[in-house]
């Protein structure tokens, strides 16, 4: 249903911030059902240790759609960007460890493909028309925040897998890093506020809309190419292992 008010509701000022949590009973019996059946299944399985991920994943998502972040995303673009940078950089991560194991199908061009996939939806969100349309839309909210995440849970899965050899994993990380790290630079260099949905509501939380701005591209720029570095590093270790010329 589309709405004139974002999905996370109208843009709360400091004092409200913790009475805004998202009680959404859909979005909550959605979390619920999807979470009890992952756990099912592992438990079936006998996996415990993916459980222990699955359990973090799920609680990120629970961060980020149902705590008062979700509101704050509706005054701040920074936490809005926050909020994606969970999505794709931690839940997206957990919740592939906790899935079966990737077995190196779909070949050469699999990851190549997720990789400019995640790009061209992170950069295509984050442009200002497409950003407005979603925060004054529920369907194109929704239809945002999956097509984020289930691209990154995709690729998440291919670049943990050790059956994939090191050199496309690693090329795959390398270019998310940068292309994150590039939109990053953008939004923290431009000269002058671009989202016109936060012109208005950012002042009670002492910024400016450019200042807002400058914050979201530091966190997408910094903080968020953690996981992805952190990867390729465990990744370049384990060549160093008995194993490491055949994952090579």
């Amino acid at each position: 249903m589309g709405s004139a008010t974002p999905y996370c509701g109208s843009a709360p000022l400091p004092d409200e911030i913790w009475g805004r949590w998202n009680l959404d009973p859909v979005l909550l019996s959605a979390l619920a059902v999807a979470a009890l059946a992952h756990g099912w299944w592992l438990a079936r399985e006998g996996r415990g240790r993916q459980a222990r991920f699955a359990l973090a994943g799920w609680l990120t998502l629970l961060a980020a759609f149902v705590s008062p972040l979700c509101a704050l995303s509706s005054a701040l673009f920074s936490a809005r960007v926050a909020h994606h940078m969970l999505l794709v950089a931690v839940a997206a991560p957990l919740l592939a460890a906790s899935l079966p194991a990737d077995r190196g199908g779909g070949g050469r061009a699999l990851l190549p493909a997720l990789a400019g996939a995640q790009a061209v939806l992170l950069w295509f969100w984050h442009a200002p028309p497409p950003y407005a349309a979603a925060l004054g839309s529920d369907v194109l909210y929704w239809l945002m925040e999956l097509s984020l995440l289930l691209p990154a849970l995709l690729l998440w899965r291919a670049v943990l897998s050790p059956e994939r050899p090191a050199g496309p994993v690693l090329a795959a990380l390398l270019f998310t890093t940068m292309q994150m790290g590039l939109l990053g630079a953008l939004l923290t260099f431009a000269g002058q506020p671009l989202y016109a949905p936060h012109l208005a509501t950012t002042a009670p939380y002492g910024l400016s809309p450019l200042e807002d701005q400058q914050l979201a591209g530091l966190i997408m720029w910094v903080p968020a190419s953690l996981p992805y570095l952190a990867a390729a590093l465990l990744r370049l270790a384990g060549l160093l292992g008995p194993e490491g010329r055949r994952a090579a």
